[in-house]
C-alpha cells in the first residue's frame, strides 16, 4: 500500500518538522492556520510525497511511524514514550508466537509493541480496570492496526489475578505498566511458566524499590535488575556538532527478572548491571591460558 487512501491517517509535516495529524476522508477540507487543502488531493499521493496548500504553503505527506502515531493519538492514560516502547519488547524478549499478559491497557500503546512483537502466531491478553481507558485504546490499536484477532482484551483488576488462556498454559511474558505492579508479583508467579520473564515500568523510585523488594520476597524470581533510559539528539551542521540543548531523559524505571525454581538460586539477588556478565566460551578458554 504505496498510495494513501481515505479513512487512512497522516501526517503533515511543515519545513520546521512539526506534525500534523489528519485521517483522509473524501470530500473532506483540511485547514491549519488559514491555509486549506482538500482531502481529495491527498487521495491516491504516494507516502513522503509533497502537499501544496493555500497560499502556495508546501508541507511533506507522510504515514506516520508507530512512533509517530503513539505520540500524537488520543489518549486516556498517560502513554509510554517511544524510548521505551522500543526497549520494552527487547528486555521482555517478547518473539513471534509468545504468549504474553499485559495490564494496564492504558491508551494502548505499549499493547501495539507487544502485538508488533508476538506477530500473528502469538498471543496478547490485556486487562485495564477502567472502561473509558479500554474504549480508547481499542480505538488506537483498531485505527492503526486494524481487527487484531491474537488481541484478547478484558476490563479487569489485574490485583484480583490473572486468568490463564483457555488451553489452560502459562504465560511466557509478563508486562506491566501499573501504579502497584507490586501487587501483582504473587499472580504473576502463578501465571509465567518457569523461565518466562517478568518486566514492569513505573516512573517514580518509591516504586521501584516495592516493585524489586516483592520480587524478591516471592522467592521465585531472579536475575532481577532495573534501568532507565536517557535519549539525546545530536545537532550536526557542518563542522558544528553538539548535544542539542533538550533531552528525553528519565521517564520511568524498567524492572525485569526471570521466574527460577525456588530454593535452587540465590533468587533476591540483582545481576549487577543490565544484561548481566556474559562469560562466553571464548573468553574462558582465555582464563585457562
Amino acid at each position: 500500500m504505496s498510495h494513501f487512501q481515505s479513512g487512512e491517517r497522516i501526517h503533515l509535516v511543515d519545513k520546521k518538522g512539526r506534525q500534523y495529524a489528519l485521517t483522509l476522508k473524501a470530500g473532506d477540507l483540511y485547514q491549519l492556520s488559514g491555509h486549506k487543502i482538500a482531502h481529495d488531493d491527498l487521495i491516491g499521493k504516494p507516502d513522503g510525497s509533497l502537499a501544496t496548500l493555500s497560499g502556495n504553503k508546501t508541507m511533506l505527506a507522510l504515514r506516520p511511524t508507530f512512533g509517530d502515531y503513539v505520540l500524537k493519538m488520543p489518549r486516556g492514560a498517560q502513554v509510554l514514550y517511544p524510548k521505551d516502547l522500543a526497549l520494552i519488547p527487547m528486555w521482555a524478549d517478547v518473539y513471534p508466537g509468545a504468549r504474553v499478559f499485559e495490564a494496564g491497557t492504558g491508551s494502548g500503546a505499549l499493547t501495539m509493541a507487544l502485538l508488533r512483537a508476538v506477530g500473528p502466531r502469538g498471543l496478547v491478553v490485556t486487562y485495564e480496570a477502567r472502561e473509558d481507558f479500554s474504549r480508547t485504546a481499542m480505538t488506537n490499536i483498531e485505527r492503526y492496526m486494524g481487527s487484531m484477532p491474537n488481541l484478547i482484551p478484558l476490563r479487569r483488576n489485574v490485583n484480583e489475578g490473572i486468568d490463564l488462556p483457555d488451553d489452560g498454559l502459562p504465560f511466557d511474558r509478563l508486562v506491566l505498566d501499573l501504579p502497584e505492579p507490586w501487587q501483582v508479583v504473587p499472580h504473576a508467579a502463578q501465571a509465567l511458566r518457569s523461565g518466562g520473564i517478568y518486566l514492569s515500568f513505573v516512573p517514580t523510585v518509591p516504586q521501584v524499590v516495592q516493585t524489586v523488594e516483592a520480587l524478591q520476597r516471592a522467592a521465585v524470581f531472579g536475575m532481577i535488575e532495573t534501568f532507565e533510559t536517557l535519549l539525546r539528539t545530536w545537532s550536526i551542521q557542518g563542522r558544528s556538532v553538539r548535544p542539542d540543548h533538550r533531552m528525553v531523559a528519565h521517564s520511568g524505571f524498567i524492572t525485569v527478572a526471570r521466574k527460577i525454581e525456588s530454593g535452587l538460586w540465590p533468587v533476591g539477588q540483582p545481576v549487577g548491571s543490565v544484561g548481566g556478565d556474559v562469560d562466553t566460551h571464548e573468553e574462558r578458554e582465555d582464563h585457562t591460558r
